[in-house]
Protein backbone atom coordinates (compact mmCIF):
# COMPACT_ATOMS: atom_id res chain seq x y z
CA UNK A 1 0.00 0.00 0.00
CA UNK A 2 1.03 3.13 -0.75
CA UNK A 3 1.16 6.02 1.94
CA UNK A 4 1.28 9.68 1.14
CA UNK A 5 3.29 12.22 3.77
CA UNK A 6 2.93 15.67 1.70
CA UNK A 7 5.43 18.79 2.48
CA UNK A 8 6.47 21.30 0.61
CA UNK A 9 9.25 20.57 -1.91
CA UNK A 10 10.90 23.64 -0.46
CA UNK A 11 11.41 21.62 2.65
CA UNK A 12 12.19 18.14 0.97
CA UNK A 13 8.72 17.28 1.04
CA UNK A 14 9.70 15.10 -2.79
CA UNK A 15 12.49 13.20 -0.45
CA UNK A 16 9.76 12.47 1.87
CA UNK A 17 7.63 11.12 -0.50
CA UNK A 18 9.90 8.99 -2.53
CA UNK A 19 11.07 7.12 1.42
CA UNK A 20 7.45 6.98 2.27
CA UNK A 21 6.70 5.02 -0.94
CA UNK A 22 9.44 3.15 -0.90
CA UNK A 23 8.63 1.67 2.55
CA UNK A 24 4.77 0.99 2.06
CA UNK A 25 5.98 -1.18 -1.17
CA UNK A 26 8.20 -3.09 1.03
CA UNK A 27 5.77 -3.98 3.38
CA UNK A 28 3.18 -4.88 0.95
CA UNK A 29 6.04 -6.73 -0.80
CA UNK A 30 6.58 -9.06 2.09
CA UNK A 31 2.73 -9.44 3.13
CA UNK A 32 2.51 -10.41 -0.39
CA UNK A 33 4.76 -13.12 0.33
CA UNK A 34 3.45 -14.10 3.73
CA UNK A 35 0.35 -15.02 2.25
CA UNK A 36 1.61 -16.63 -0.82
CA UNK A 37 3.20 -19.02 1.95
CA UNK A 38 0.35 -20.24 3.65
CA UNK A 39 0.41 -17.05 6.46
CA UNK A 40 -2.43 -15.54 7.94
CA UNK A 41 -1.28 -12.17 6.73
CA UNK A 42 -4.29 -9.86 6.20
CA UNK A 43 -5.38 -8.24 2.83
CA UNK A 44 -6.17 -4.40 4.07
CA UNK A 45 -6.67 -3.18 1.08
CA UNK A 46 -9.31 -5.44 0.16
CA UNK A 47 -10.80 -5.62 4.18
CA UNK A 48 -10.15 -1.59 4.20
CA UNK A 49 -13.39 0.72 5.05
CA UNK A 50 -14.40 2.35 1.67
CA UNK A 51 -14.85 5.64 2.76
CA UNK A 52 -10.74 5.19 3.55
CA UNK A 53 -10.31 4.41 0.48
CA UNK A 54 -12.65 7.76 -0.58
CA UNK A 55 -9.76 9.65 1.80
CA UNK A 56 -6.68 8.37 -0.13
CA UNK A 57 -7.59 9.14 -3.34
CA UNK A 58 -8.38 12.70 -2.07
CA UNK A 59 -5.21 12.76 -1.18
CA UNK A 60 -3.56 11.65 -4.33
CA UNK A 61 -5.49 14.09 -6.82
CA UNK A 62 -4.59 16.88 -3.94
CA UNK A 63 -0.89 16.19 -4.51
CA UNK A 64 -0.74 15.44 -8.14
CA UNK A 65 -2.28 19.29 -8.27
CA UNK A 66 0.63 20.72 -5.46
CA UNK A 67 3.00 19.01 -7.75
CA UNK A 68 1.68 20.35 -11.09
CA UNK A 69 1.20 23.55 -9.69
CA UNK A 70 5.31 23.51 -8.69
CA UNK A 71 6.13 22.64 -12.25
CA UNK A 72 4.52 25.34 -13.24
CA UNK A 73 5.64 28.13 -11.26
CA UNK A 74 9.27 26.93 -12.06
CA UNK A 75 8.73 27.71 -15.44
CA UNK A 76 6.96 30.87 -14.89
CA UNK A 77 10.20 32.23 -12.79
CA UNK A 78 12.38 30.64 -15.20
CA UNK A 79 10.66 32.46 -18.18
CA UNK A 80 10.70 35.60 -15.71
CA UNK A 81 14.71 35.49 -15.79
CA UNK A 82 15.06 34.75 -19.33
CA UNK A 83 12.76 38.18 -20.14
CA UNK A 84 14.63 40.33 -17.47
CA UNK A 85 17.91 39.52 -19.24
CA UNK A 86 17.10 40.19 -22.49
CA UNK A 87 15.30 43.74 -21.62
CA UNK A 88 18.40 44.23 -19.60
CA UNK A 89 20.77 43.69 -22.98
CA UNK A 90 18.72 46.08 -25.25
CA UNK A 91 19.18 48.59 -22.72
CA UNK A 92 22.52 48.67 -21.98
CA UNK A 93 23.08 51.30 -24.54
CA UNK A 94 20.88 53.98 -22.16
CA UNK A 95 22.66 55.29 -19.30
CA UNK A 96 20.82 53.58 -16.33
CA UNK A 97 21.31 54.56 -12.73
CA UNK A 98 21.35 50.78 -11.54
CA UNK A 99 24.55 48.82 -10.45
CA UNK A 100 25.04 45.53 -11.08
CA UNK A 101 24.11 43.94 -8.10
CA UNK A 102 20.80 45.59 -8.03
CA UNK A 103 20.44 44.45 -11.84
CA UNK A 104 20.90 40.85 -10.26
CA UNK A 105 18.73 41.41 -7.30
CA UNK A 106 15.94 42.01 -10.04
CA UNK A 107 16.36 39.11 -11.45
CA UNK A 108 16.61 36.77 -9.15
CA UNK A 109 13.26 37.99 -6.94
CA UNK A 110 10.22 37.18 -8.66
CA UNK A 111 7.30 39.49 -9.04
CA UNK A 112 4.10 38.70 -7.11
CA UNK A 113 1.49 36.35 -7.99
CA UNK A 114 -2.12 37.41 -9.16
CA UNK A 115 -5.08 35.16 -8.01
CA UNK A 116 -5.37 34.12 -11.13
CA UNK A 117 -2.10 32.76 -11.57
CA UNK A 118 -2.76 31.01 -8.14
CA UNK A 119 -4.26 27.99 -10.15
CA UNK A 120 -2.94 27.91 -14.20
CA UNK A 121 -4.42 26.11 -16.49
CA UNK A 122 -2.29 25.13 -18.45
CA UNK A 123 1.84 25.34 -18.70
CA UNK A 124 3.17 28.50 -19.75
CA UNK A 125 4.88 28.66 -22.87
CA UNK A 126 8.52 30.02 -23.40
CA UNK A 127 8.86 33.02 -25.22
CA UNK A 128 10.99 32.95 -28.35
CA UNK A 129 14.35 35.07 -27.74
CA UNK A 130 15.39 36.97 -31.36
CA UNK A 131 19.30 36.53 -31.66
CA UNK A 132 20.38 40.27 -31.73
CA UNK A 133 23.65 41.42 -34.06
CA UNK A 134 27.07 41.28 -32.21
CA UNK A 135 28.26 44.84 -31.50
CA UNK A 136 31.29 46.53 -30.91
CA UNK A 137 33.03 46.74 -28.22
CA UNK A 138 32.65 50.00 -26.03
CA UNK A 139 33.32 49.84 -21.87
CA UNK A 140 31.39 52.84 -21.48
CA UNK A 141 28.19 51.71 -23.28
CA UNK A 142 28.66 47.85 -22.09
CA UNK A 143 29.08 48.28 -18.77
CA UNK A 144 27.65 44.30 -17.98
CA UNK A 145 30.34 42.73 -20.08
CA UNK A 146 33.74 41.21 -19.03
CA UNK A 147 36.70 42.49 -20.25
CA UNK A 148 40.45 42.29 -19.13
CA UNK A 149 42.81 44.82 -19.19
CA UNK A 150 46.15 43.93 -18.94
CA UNK A 151 48.56 46.63 -17.12
CA UNK A 152 51.56 43.93 -15.65
CA UNK A 153 53.53 41.39 -17.73
CA UNK A 154 51.14 38.48 -19.54
CA UNK A 155 52.16 35.04 -19.97
CA UNK A 156 53.83 33.68 -23.23
CA UNK A 157 53.67 30.36 -24.34
CA UNK A 158 56.20 27.62 -24.68
CA UNK A 159 56.82 29.57 -28.72
CA UNK A 160 56.94 32.86 -26.75
CA UNK A 161 53.94 34.22 -28.39
CA UNK A 162 51.68 36.50 -26.32
CA UNK A 163 48.88 34.81 -24.13
CA UNK A 164 45.37 36.57 -24.64
CA UNK A 165 41.80 35.90 -24.53
CA UNK A 166 39.33 37.83 -27.40
CA UNK A 167 38.13 40.98 -25.64
CA UNK A 168 41.33 41.87 -23.39
CA UNK A 169 42.38 45.43 -23.69
CA UNK A 170 46.36 46.48 -23.97
CA UNK A 171 48.10 49.90 -23.33
CA UNK A 172 44.39 51.35 -22.57
CA UNK A 173 43.76 51.28 -26.10
CA UNK A 174 44.09 48.41 -28.65
CA UNK A 175 41.15 45.89 -27.89
CA UNK A 176 42.54 42.25 -28.84
CA UNK A 177 39.81 40.36 -31.30
CA UNK A 178 41.29 37.49 -33.40
CA UNK A 179 44.54 35.90 -34.70
CA UNK A 180 44.50 36.71 -38.59
CA UNK A 181 47.56 34.63 -39.36
CA UNK A 182 51.00 33.44 -37.47
CA UNK A 183 54.24 32.38 -38.73
CA UNK A 184 57.73 32.16 -36.67
CA UNK A 185 57.95 35.85 -36.00
CA UNK A 186 55.02 35.53 -34.17
CA UNK A 187 51.35 36.54 -34.83
CA UNK A 188 48.70 39.10 -36.52
CA UNK A 189 45.66 40.24 -34.42
CA UNK A 190 42.89 42.16 -35.22
CA UNK A 191 42.37 44.91 -33.01
CA UNK A 192 39.91 47.78 -32.52
CA UNK A 193 42.18 51.08 -31.95
CA UNK A 194 39.90 53.32 -29.58
CA UNK A 195 41.96 56.30 -31.03
CA UNK A 196 40.29 55.52 -34.39
CA UNK A 197 36.96 53.34 -33.60
CA UNK A 198 35.70 53.50 -37.27
CA UNK A 199 39.14 51.83 -38.28
CA UNK A 200 40.00 48.27 -37.55
CA UNK A 201 43.71 47.56 -37.43
CA UNK A 202 46.30 44.57 -37.68
CA UNK A 203 48.53 44.66 -35.03
CA UNK A 204 51.47 42.08 -35.57
CA UNK A 205 52.86 40.91 -32.43
CA UNK A 206 56.40 39.45 -32.45
CA UNK A 207 57.77 36.90 -29.90
CA UNK A 208 58.70 37.61 -26.51
CA UNK A 209 62.54 36.13 -28.17
CA UNK A 210 65.88 38.62 -28.59
CA UNK A 211 66.14 37.31 -31.96
CA UNK A 212 62.70 38.04 -33.09
CA UNK A 213 62.98 41.33 -31.39
CA UNK A 214 66.00 42.20 -33.12
CA UNK A 215 64.34 41.09 -36.59
CA UNK A 216 61.35 43.12 -35.98
CA UNK A 217 63.37 46.30 -34.87
CA UNK A 218 65.03 46.22 -38.45
CA UNK A 219 61.87 45.72 -39.80
CA UNK A 220 60.18 49.10 -38.06
CA UNK A 221 63.70 50.88 -39.83
CA UNK A 222 63.31 49.59 -43.25
CA UNK A 223 59.57 50.87 -42.94
CA UNK A 224 60.26 54.04 -41.37
CA UNK A 225 62.22 54.43 -44.14
CA UNK A 226 60.62 54.08 -47.14
CA UNK A 227 57.99 56.07 -45.50
CA UNK A 228 59.94 58.94 -45.21
CA UNK A 229 61.05 58.00 -49.34
CA UNK A 230 57.28 57.72 -49.91
CA UNK A 231 55.12 59.96 -47.58
CA UNK A 232 51.98 59.74 -50.17
CA UNK A 233 51.86 55.85 -50.15
CA UNK A 234 52.08 55.82 -53.88
CA UNK A 235 54.56 53.31 -54.29
CA UNK A 236 52.19 50.24 -52.53
CA UNK A 237 54.18 49.07 -49.81
CA UNK A 238 52.10 49.06 -46.58
CA UNK A 239 52.40 51.47 -44.24
CA UNK A 240 53.55 51.35 -40.81
CA UNK A 241 51.30 53.42 -39.01
CA UNK A 242 53.57 53.14 -35.40
CA UNK A 243 55.28 50.57 -32.96
CA UNK A 244 55.83 49.86 -29.48
CA UNK A 245 57.13 47.33 -27.22
CA UNK A 246 54.77 45.56 -24.88
CA UNK A 247 56.11 43.73 -22.41
CA UNK A 248 59.08 42.05 -24.46
CA UNK A 249 56.84 42.16 -27.28
CA UNK A 250 57.42 44.21 -30.36
CA UNK A 251 53.95 45.32 -32.19
CA UNK A 252 53.90 46.95 -35.20
CA UNK A 253 50.05 48.55 -35.78
CA UNK A 254 49.10 48.35 -39.76
CA UNK A 255 46.14 49.55 -41.94
CA UNK A 256 43.95 46.05 -41.60
CA UNK A 257 43.54 44.79 -45.06
CA UNK A 258 42.08 42.23 -47.07
CA UNK A 259 43.13 38.57 -48.02
CA UNK A 260 46.38 37.67 -49.67
CA UNK A 261 46.50 36.72 -53.14
CA UNK A 262 47.20 33.19 -52.11
CA UNK A 263 44.73 33.00 -49.63
CA UNK A 264 41.79 34.22 -52.02
CA UNK A 265 43.05 31.71 -54.63
CA UNK A 266 43.05 28.86 -51.97
CA UNK A 267 39.11 30.03 -50.97
CA UNK A 268 38.51 29.86 -54.72
CA UNK A 269 39.98 25.96 -55.36
CA UNK A 270 43.34 27.31 -56.73
CA UNK A 271 41.35 28.12 -59.85
CA UNK A 272 43.68 30.55 -61.48
CA UNK A 273 42.83 34.26 -62.03
CA UNK A 274 42.01 35.88 -64.98
CA UNK A 275 44.49 37.25 -67.15
CA UNK A 276 43.92 40.62 -66.98
CA UNK A 277 43.56 40.57 -62.88
CA UNK A 278 47.61 38.51 -63.27
CA UNK A 279 48.40 41.61 -65.05
CA UNK A 280 47.43 44.08 -62.50
CA UNK A 281 48.89 42.53 -59.64
CA UNK A 282 52.18 41.47 -61.33
CA UNK A 283 52.43 45.24 -62.39
CA UNK A 284 51.68 46.50 -58.95
CA UNK A 285 54.12 44.05 -57.75
CA UNK A 286 56.70 45.12 -60.07
CA UNK A 287 56.18 48.43 -59.25
CA UNK A 288 56.64 48.12 -55.93
CA UNK A 289 59.43 46.27 -55.07
CA UNK A 290 61.56 48.59 -57.92
CA UNK A 291 61.02 50.94 -55.52
CA UNK A 292 62.39 49.05 -53.00
CA UNK A 293 65.55 48.45 -55.35
CA UNK A 294 65.66 51.77 -56.23
CA UNK A 295 66.64 52.73 -53.02
CA UNK A 296 69.15 50.03 -52.60
CA UNK A 297 66.83 47.40 -50.82
CA UNK A 298 66.06 43.69 -51.86
CA UNK A 299 63.19 42.26 -50.32
CA UNK A 300 64.22 38.62 -50.50
CA UNK A 301 60.71 36.70 -49.85
CA UNK A 302 58.18 37.53 -52.21
CA UNK A 303 55.37 34.79 -52.49
CA UNK A 304 51.74 35.43 -52.88
CA UNK A 305 51.26 35.36 -48.97
CA UNK A 306 53.05 38.78 -48.93
CA UNK A 307 50.61 40.25 -51.42
CA UNK A 308 47.22 41.53 -49.58
CA UNK A 309 44.94 42.99 -51.43
CA UNK A 310 43.63 46.11 -49.74
CA UNK A 311 39.64 44.92 -50.25
CA UNK A 312 39.10 41.41 -50.81
CA UNK A 313 35.48 41.34 -51.75
CA UNK A 314 34.47 39.16 -54.97
CA UNK A 315 31.55 38.52 -57.54
CA UNK A 316 30.87 34.71 -58.81
CA UNK A 317 31.06 34.31 -62.02
CA UNK A 318 31.27 31.05 -64.72
CA UNK A 319 34.35 29.68 -64.84
CA UNK A 320 33.36 26.50 -67.42
CA UNK A 321 30.45 24.78 -67.47
CA UNK A 322 31.14 22.31 -64.50
CA UNK A 323 32.25 25.49 -61.78
CA UNK A 324 32.09 28.47 -61.32
CA UNK A 325 34.87 30.64 -59.57
CA UNK A 326 35.15 34.14 -57.29
CA UNK A 327 36.64 37.39 -58.61
CA UNK A 328 37.88 39.81 -57.08
CA UNK A 329 36.17 43.25 -57.23
CA UNK A 330 39.09 45.57 -56.66
CA UNK A 331 42.16 44.09 -58.04
CA UNK A 332 44.45 47.32 -55.77
CA UNK A 333 47.35 45.45 -53.31
CA UNK A 334 49.65 45.89 -51.32
CA UNK A 335 53.32 44.93 -50.02
CA UNK A 336 53.79 43.57 -46.68
CA UNK A 337 56.47 41.40 -44.59
CA UNK A 338 59.56 43.23 -45.07
CA UNK A 339 61.47 41.27 -41.86
CA UNK A 340 63.81 40.32 -44.42
CA UNK A 341 64.65 42.88 -46.31
CA UNK A 342 68.13 43.89 -46.61
CA UNK A 343 70.05 46.88 -47.66
CA UNK A 344 72.84 46.69 -50.53
CA UNK A 345 75.16 47.26 -47.92
CA UNK A 346 74.31 45.05 -44.97
CA UNK A 347 75.25 41.62 -44.70
CA UNK A 348 74.12 39.10 -47.13
CA UNK A 349 72.59 35.87 -45.79
CA UNK A 350 73.56 32.53 -47.93
CA UNK A 351 70.15 31.50 -47.89
CA UNK A 352 67.27 33.47 -48.34
CA UNK A 353 63.61 33.49 -50.04
CA UNK A 354 60.90 30.67 -49.44
CA UNK A 355 61.76 27.40 -51.27
CA UNK A 356 59.86 27.40 -54.16
CA UNK A 357 60.44 31.35 -55.22
CA UNK A 358 63.91 31.06 -54.77
CA UNK A 359 66.75 32.32 -57.39
CA UNK A 360 69.41 29.13 -58.32
CA UNK A 361 72.21 31.63 -57.66
CA UNK A 362 70.78 31.02 -53.97
CA UNK A 363 70.73 27.66 -53.75
CA UNK A 364 74.15 27.57 -55.64
CA UNK A 365 75.29 29.69 -52.82
CA UNK A 366 77.02 32.37 -55.54
CA UNK A 367 75.69 35.07 -53.84
CA UNK A 368 72.69 37.15 -54.54
CA UNK A 369 71.51 41.01 -54.84
CA UNK A 370 68.29 42.26 -55.95
CA UNK A 371 67.50 39.85 -59.44
CA UNK A 372 66.71 37.23 -57.32
CA UNK A 373 63.44 39.33 -56.37
CA UNK A 374 63.06 39.45 -60.24
CA UNK A 375 63.29 35.52 -60.08
CA UNK A 376 60.51 35.27 -57.62
CA UNK A 377 58.30 37.40 -59.56
CA UNK A 378 58.13 35.31 -62.36
CA UNK A 379 57.07 32.55 -60.26
CA UNK A 380 54.44 34.34 -59.15
CA UNK A 381 53.29 35.01 -62.18
CA UNK A 382 52.59 31.54 -63.13
CA UNK A 383 51.40 30.48 -59.94
CA UNK A 384 48.25 33.57 -60.31
CA UNK A 385 48.24 32.45 -64.01
CA UNK A 386 47.80 28.96 -63.59
CA UNK A 387 46.75 27.98 -60.45
CA UNK A 388 49.90 25.99 -59.39
CA UNK A 389 53.62 26.06 -58.13
CA UNK A 390 56.20 26.36 -60.59
CA UNK A 391 58.67 24.46 -58.80
CA UNK A 392 56.74 22.55 -56.19
CA UNK A 393 59.75 20.96 -54.28
CA UNK A 394 61.55 20.75 -51.34
CA UNK A 395 65.24 19.51 -51.98
CA UNK A 396 67.69 21.69 -53.68
CA UNK A 397 68.81 18.87 -56.15
CA UNK A 398 64.98 17.85 -57.14
CA UNK A 399 64.62 21.75 -57.08
CA UNK A 400 67.92 22.20 -59.77
CA UNK A 401 66.26 18.88 -62.22
CA UNK A 402 62.94 20.98 -62.27
CA UNK A 403 64.98 24.34 -63.26
CA UNK A 404 66.51 22.57 -66.09
CA UNK A 405 63.57 20.45 -67.11
CA UNK A 406 61.21 23.62 -67.59
CA UNK A 407 63.96 26.43 -68.72
CA UNK A 408 67.08 24.37 -70.18
CA UNK A 409 70.47 23.41 -68.87
CA UNK A 410 72.30 25.40 -66.44
CA UNK A 411 74.99 27.80 -68.43
CA UNK A 412 78.49 26.53 -67.29
CA UNK A 413 80.16 29.38 -65.82
CA UNK A 414 77.56 29.40 -62.69
CA UNK A 415 77.98 25.49 -62.36
CA UNK A 416 81.90 26.45 -62.39
CA UNK A 417 81.38 29.27 -59.90
CA UNK A 418 79.54 26.92 -57.76
CA UNK A 419 80.82 25.82 -54.51
CA UNK A 420 78.41 22.89 -53.91
CA UNK A 421 78.52 19.13 -55.18
CA UNK A 422 75.62 19.19 -57.01
CA UNK A 423 77.10 19.16 -60.82
CA UNK A 424 79.74 16.04 -61.88
CA UNK A 425 81.47 16.99 -64.98
CA UNK A 426 79.20 19.41 -66.08
CA UNK A 427 76.14 18.03 -65.57
CA UNK A 428 73.60 17.67 -62.82
CA UNK A 429 74.03 15.01 -60.60
CA UNK A 430 70.31 13.44 -60.89
CA UNK A 431 68.96 9.68 -61.87
CA UNK A 432 66.10 10.25 -64.08
CA UNK A 433 65.14 6.69 -63.48
CA UNK A 434 64.18 7.21 -59.60
CA UNK A 435 61.11 7.73 -58.29
CA UNK A 436 62.01 12.01 -57.85
CA UNK A 437 63.43 11.39 -61.34
CA UNK A 438 60.02 10.24 -62.82
CA UNK A 439 58.11 13.00 -60.44
CA UNK A 440 59.92 15.51 -62.30
CA UNK A 441 59.62 14.26 -65.59
CA UNK A 442 55.62 13.96 -65.05
CA UNK A 443 54.78 17.38 -63.07
CA UNK A 444 57.39 19.40 -65.09
CA UNK A 445 57.21 20.50 -69.15
CA UNK A 446 58.90 23.37 -70.97
CA UNK A 447 57.70 26.24 -70.23
CA UNK A 448 56.53 27.28 -73.51
CA UNK A 449 53.90 24.47 -73.32
CA UNK A 450 52.48 25.70 -70.64
CA UNK A 451 50.65 28.58 -72.64
CA UNK A 452 48.14 27.93 -76.04
CA UNK A 453 49.02 30.08 -78.64
CA UNK A 454 46.73 32.83 -77.14
CA UNK A 455 48.75 36.31 -78.07
CA UNK A 456 48.06 37.66 -74.40
CA UNK A 457 49.14 34.67 -73.01
CA UNK A 458 52.35 34.66 -75.45
CA UNK A 459 53.25 38.19 -73.99
CA UNK A 460 52.66 36.67 -70.45
CA UNK A 461 54.60 33.79 -70.39
CA UNK A 462 57.63 36.06 -72.53
CA UNK A 463 58.23 38.21 -69.64
CA UNK A 464 58.11 35.01 -67.18
CA UNK A 465 60.74 33.64 -69.30
CA UNK A 466 62.79 37.12 -69.32
CA UNK A 467 62.28 36.96 -65.16
CA UNK A 468 62.98 33.38 -65.23
CA UNK A 469 66.61 33.69 -66.43
CA UNK A 470 69.52 31.65 -65.20
CA UNK A 471 72.30 34.62 -65.30
CA UNK A 472 71.21 37.84 -62.85
CA UNK A 473 72.98 39.91 -65.14
CA UNK A 474 71.16 38.55 -67.70
CA UNK A 475 67.58 38.71 -66.19
CA UNK A 476 65.52 41.61 -67.24
CA UNK A 477 65.18 44.44 -64.58
CA UNK A 478 61.82 45.63 -62.67
CA UNK A 479 62.34 49.28 -64.79
CA UNK A 480 62.41 47.03 -68.54
CA UNK A 481 59.24 44.59 -67.36
CA UNK A 482 57.37 48.30 -66.82
CA UNK A 483 57.79 48.36 -70.24
CA UNK A 484 56.86 45.18 -71.31
CA UNK A 485 54.18 45.11 -74.05
CA UNK A 486 52.42 42.16 -71.49
CA UNK A 487 51.31 45.81 -69.59
CA UNK A 488 50.76 48.27 -72.20
CA UNK A 489 47.37 46.47 -72.41
CA UNK A 490 46.66 47.71 -68.85
CA UNK A 491 43.66 50.27 -68.76
CA UNK A 492 44.81 53.76 -68.04
CA UNK A 493 43.34 54.30 -64.56
CA UNK A 494 45.67 51.26 -63.54
CA UNK A 495 49.02 52.64 -65.48
CA UNK A 496 51.31 55.08 -64.31
CA UNK A 497 51.38 58.44 -65.33
CA UNK A 498 53.15 57.91 -69.19
CA UNK A 499 55.63 60.53 -68.79
CA UNK A 500 57.00 58.36 -65.68
CA UNK A 501 56.96 55.42 -67.77
CA UNK A 502 59.10 56.90 -70.61
CA UNK A 503 61.67 58.32 -68.00
CA UNK A 504 62.07 54.62 -66.63
CA UNK A 505 62.27 53.10 -70.01
CA UNK A 506 64.70 55.60 -71.37
CA UNK A 507 66.92 54.50 -68.30
CA UNK A 508 66.77 50.96 -68.84
CA UNK A 509 67.42 51.33 -72.41
CA UNK A 510 68.56 54.51 -73.28
CA UNK A 511 65.64 55.28 -75.69
CA UNK A 512 62.21 57.08 -75.98
CA UNK A 513 59.45 54.92 -75.22
CA UNK A 514 57.73 53.05 -78.30
CA UNK A 515 54.78 54.58 -80.08
CA UNK A 516 52.91 51.73 -80.01
CA UNK A 517 53.13 51.81 -75.89
CA UNK A 518 52.85 55.32 -75.87
CA UNK A 519 49.56 55.29 -78.82
CA UNK A 520 47.92 52.73 -76.65
CA UNK A 521 48.19 54.75 -73.24
CA UNK A 522 46.96 57.55 -75.06
CA UNK A 523 44.23 56.06 -76.81
CA UNK A 524 43.28 54.45 -73.21
CA UNK A 525 42.99 57.50 -71.49
CA UNK A 526 41.16 58.92 -74.46
CA UNK A 527 38.09 56.32 -73.66
CA UNK A 528 38.19 56.37 -70.01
Amino acid sequence: MFRYFYSSPLKGGLATLRSASMTSRKKDSQNGRSQNGGSKGDDRRRHRDPRENAKEQVREQDHKRRKDNEREERLRRRNEVKMVLQKTSTQANSSSSKTTSQKIAAVKRPRERSDKEKEPTRPVKRPRLEKEKPQEFDPKAFPHVAYRRITTAPDNDSDGHLVFRSGDIIRDRFQLMKILGEGTFGRVLEVFDNRNPTKRRALKVIKNVSKYREAARLEVNVLNKLRDKDRKQKYLVIELVEHFDFFGHVCLLFDLLGLSVFDFMKNNGYLPYPIEHTRHIAYQLCYSVKFMHDNKLTHTDLKPENILFVNSEYRTEEYNKRKNRRVVKDTAVRLIDLGSATFDHEHHSTIVSTRHYRAPEVILELGWAQPCDVWSIGCIMFELHTGKTLFQTHDNREHLAMMERILGSMPSKMISKSRTKYYMHGRLDWNERSPAGQYVREQCKPLHRYHHGDSEEAELFALIEEMLTFEPHKRITLGQSLTHPFFSRLPRHQQLDIKEIQQIYAQSNGAALPASSAHNSHHNHNHR
